[in-house]
């Protein structure tokens, strides 16, 4: 373990996103970290274990509460049963971004071992037609399933999340009765974002204009909440919710990316502002092998610019938004990798002014 000076508290590292594989079991069609299909001819890097370890060791002092492991699939990892015991040892609350198709029963098991584990498992149909055409792998549907099924047998509650586009907008309510089915514990909706494979949909027209988007927020508010037992959320910016959910406690809240309290841990041991290190390599800076981690949490010029210039230096129409200061910018690393600036607003919010549809209320009117 590395022994690092300056530890400091002010700007708390409460989050780790671990990226635990290069590559992935599906070859999803629109998925912003891009990893390489992995099948059982080819396989890719994956975290090693001994760095995760000095890694969680390091970060416990500057305030880590938490970690999540994605991907890639992290499940993938070929020793992800030792990555969950030093999980478990450390004491640290666990979240999985999974496919599901590896949950087996054992593992399943094992999650639940952790401290306040939240597992979500992506479906993006309610049948298998839908979500296979999009996770682009036959028999990933019902694989899927059964992982759900297994974390649930192993006392989870996992949370199902589909991604919205064009092909599968009008199973949104269908999903949610499956989750319902399946005993579920919620359902996210994270609408197709323009970034790695996004960008083809986009360019496609596979992805839902703004308005839909717009509108979409609006049904699931005023209809699809009132619809079902379990907690719904979409992922749309703050500024667009109502007032009453931003600070709920009863599952309709409205969650924001917290990135000052956040590092990304890509799958060959860098440290990076999130995943999009694997494409933009300028948001990469240190490694877990040769830097000090309270080094870079507290020396790295990108994240002290963001420290001291979030969210005043903020442009577009988020400059002007009231919910400025608890979203801050909605995804940087997004802004970032289609603008190249890390104070451009966000996508979906400068679309919505430019239609006409950015909430007038939300807007700062200085007299």
């Amino acid at each position: 373990m590395k022994i690092c000076e300056n530890q400091t508290l002010e700007y708390p590292l409460n989050q780790i996103y671990f990226y635990l594989t290069k590559g992935c079991n599906l070859r999803c069609r629109h998925c912003w970290i891009t990893p390489k299909y992995q099948s059982s001819d080819q396989s890719y890097p994956a975290l090693d274990i001994d760095l995760f370890r000095s890694i969680i060791q390091q970060a416990k002092p500057l305030g880590l509460s938490g970690i999540k492991l994605t991907g890639g699939e992290p499940l993938l990892h070929p020793h992800i049963f030792k990555i969950l015991k030093v999980i478990r040892s450390e004491g640290i609350n666990l979240t999985v971004e999974t496919n599901g198709i590896l949950c087996t029963p054992e593992l399943a098991k094992e999650i639940a071992t952790c401290k306040n584990p939240l597992v979500s498992v992506s479906l993006d149909g309610a049948d298998a037609e839908i979500h296979e055409w999009v996770r682009g792998v036959e028999g990933s549907f019902e694989s899927a399933l059964e992982g759900i099924r297994n974390l649930v047998r192993a006392g989870l509650k996992p949370q199902v999340i589909m991604s919205v586009m064009k092909r599968n907008r009008d199973h949104m309510e269908p999903v949610i009765h499956l989750a319902e089915s399946l005993e579920a514990g919620s359902v996210k909706f994270n609408p197709v974002q323009h970034i790695g494979r996004g960008e083809r949909l986009h360019e496609a027209k596979e992805t839902l204009p703004i308005e839909e988007l717009v509108e979409l927020g609006r049904w699931l508010e005023n209809t699809l909440f009132a619809s079902t037992i379990l907690p719904l959320y979409y992922d749309h910016p703050v500024a667009f919710s109502p007032l009453g959910k931003l600070f709920a406690d009863n599952g309709t809240g409205v969650g924001v990316c917290g990135i000052l309290g956040i590092l990304g841990v890509l799958s060959d041991g860098s440290y990076a502002l999130c995943g999009i290190g694997e494409t933009v390599p300028e948001l990469v800076f240190g490694h877990a092998a040769r830097d000090c981690l309270a080094d870079v949490w507290n020396k790295t010029l990108l994240l002290n610019e963001l420290r001291e210039g979030l969210p005043r230096k903020i442009q577009g129409i988020c400059k002007d938004c009231l919910m400025k200061r608890i979203c801050l910018g909605g995804c940087i690393a997004q802004n970032y990798y289609i603008s190249k600036n890390l104070w451009s607003p966000f996508w979906y919010c400068e679309e919505a002014r430019k239609s006409g549809l950015f909430p007038e209320t939300r807007i700062c009117q200085i007299l």
